[in-house]
C-alpha cells in the first residue's frame, strides 16, 4: 500500500495483547514504519492484559529500541473492555487509533483511515472487506452484527470490526464503563448517541496465525448474549423511558 503523504494529525495508536507473542512485535514495528509517514506526530502503546506467554518479554525487548513505544501492563486479565480503556485512557494525541495485537488486520492500512479526516469527521470506521475466519465464525459474527445494530439501531455496517480511529475529544463527552468485549457495542451507540460523525472504510481481514480467540467458546458466547440484554436496557431502554417521562411532563 502506498502511503500518499505525512498528515498534520498526532496519532496515538494502540494495541490490547493477550498472549499474542506471535504477532505483537510485527504489529509494533509495522505500526511505527505507518505512522512516520503519515503523522506530524504519534506514539505507539501497548496494553498487555496479563498475558501468561512471552508477550512481555518480548515487549520489554521492543521497548529498549523502538522509543516510541509505551507499554502498560495489567497485572491481571481484566477483559477486552478493560484493555481498551486504558488504552484510551494512556493515549495523549489528538485522535486514538486502535486494533487487535492478533495481526488480524493490517495496521499499514491506518493510511486509509487517516485520508478520510477531516474536520467535520470524528470517527474513521473500518468494516472487513471479507472476513477470513473458519465458518462457524462468520455465522457467529454475522449473526452477533445482525442482532445487536437490529436492538441498539447501529448506523455502521460492521460493529465488530476493531479497527478504528477516534477523535481524542470524544472521550470528553462518552465515558466507557464494560470491561468485556460488549464495550464495543457500548462505544459505538454512545458515540451515535452524542450525535459524533462517523466514516466508514474497507479495511482487510486475515487468517489468525498465532493463538486462538478468547471469544469463541460456549459459555463466553452466553455471558455475552446475558451482556448484550443488560447493555440493552442501560442504553436503549432507559433512554426510552426518559423520553416517555419528559414528554409526559411536558403536558
Amino acid at each position: 500500500m502506498v502511503t500518499r503523504h505525512k498528515s498534520k494529525i498526532t496519532i496515538s495508536a494502540f494495541f490490547p495483547c493477550y498472549n499474542d507473542a506471535g504477532t505483537i512485535a510485527s504489529v509494533v514495528e509495522l505500526a511505527t514504519l505507518t505512522l512516520k509517514k503519515v503523522a506530524s506526530d504519534f506514539e505507539v502503546i501497548v496494553v498487555d492484559d496479563g498475558s501468561i506467554d512471552k508477550s512481555r518479554e518480548i515487549l520489554k525487548e521492543l521497548a529498549l529500541k523502538n522509543n516510541r513505544l509505551r507499554l502498560v501492563f495489567h497485572k491481571k486479565n481484566v477483559g477486552y473492555g478493560g484493555a481498551l480503556i486504558s488504552g484510551f485512557k494512556a493515549a495523549r494525541f489528538d485522535f486514538v487509533f486502535y486494533t487487535d495485537g492478533d495481526a488480524q488486520y493490517d495496521v499499514s492500512e491506518i493510511a486509509r483511515l487517516v485520508d478520510k479526516v477531516d474536520r467535520y469527521v470524528d470517527i474513521v470506521q473500518g468494516y472487513k472487506i471479507k472476513r477470513h475466519d473458519p465458518w462457524y465464525r462468520i455465522v457467529i459474527g454475522d449473526i452477533y452484527n445482525f442482532c445487536v445494530k437490529f436492538l441498539f439501531a447501529i448506523k455502521i455496517r460492521d460493529v465488530d470490526c476493531d479497527f478504528r480511529l477516534i477523535r481524542k475529544k470524544v472521550f470528553e463527552k462518552v465515558e466507557l464503563e464494560h470491561f468485556s468485549g460488549v464495550i464495543t457495542v457500548e462505544m459505538v451507540k454512545k458515540f451515535q448517541n452524542a450525535g459524533f460523525k462517523f466514516v466508514e472504510v474497507p479495511v482487510s481481514h486475515f487468517d489468525r496465525s498465532y493463538g486462538k480467540s478468547q471469544f469463541f467458546n460456549l459459555q463466553r458466547i452466553a455471558r455475552v448474549g446475558s451482556e448484550i440484554v443488560e447493555l440493552w436496557f442501560e442504553l436503549v431502554f432507559r433512554r426510552w423511558q426518559l423520553t416517555i417521562s419528559s414528554r409526559v411532563k411536558m403536558f
